[in-house]
């Protein structure tokens, strides 16, 4: 399986929706589960002035990838995102996957666009540090991790 457990975007921001047309300014986080596995999704908010919002749960299926406009409430177990407010994200999953971010800024006549891949964070079994030692006499270097 491909992926980790727990993403992290630290820089998100909904722009405005920008004039009437044919685009509407978003942020979106795009998933995919390579696995055979459906995942169980949650996505938590964290803002600079406010309370987060967390364990917004997404179902995400095997072998599927996912979209998930950050506009549409909907979609967010009726939370409403507020626009032009600074946020991160962070997202948590029951298998592993893989998480990116784009962004559709339409605020300006020449529209801007950005996607960045999440922070993966490692999770699971944390390895104790390594604890050097000494034989004096015999001059060796013994490598152990403690109990």
């Amino acid at each position: 399986m491909e992926g980790a457990k727990v993403w992290i975007f630290p820089d998100g921001y909904l722009p405005a929706k920008g004039p009437e047309g044919k685009y509407v300014g978003h942020d979106c986080i795009c998933l995919v589960n390579t696995g055979e596995r459906a995942a169980k999704v949650w996505l938590d908010l964290f803002f600079e002035d406010r309370d987060p919002v967390l364990d917004i749960e997404i179902r995400l299926g095997a072998r599927r990838s996912l979209h998930l406009r950050l506009d549409q409430p909907e979609r967010l177990g009726g939370y409403e995102l507020p626009r032009e407010t600074p946020y991160s994200a962070r997202v948590r999953s029951d298998v592993p996957i893989v998480a990116q971010y784009s962004r559709l800024d339409v605020t300006q006549p020449n529209m801007a666009f950005l996607s960045v891949m999440g922070y993966p964070v490692a999770t699971g079994r944390v390895r104790k540090p390594r604890t050097f030692t000494q034989n004096r006499r015999r001059g060796r270097v013994r490598v152990s991790r403690p109990e």
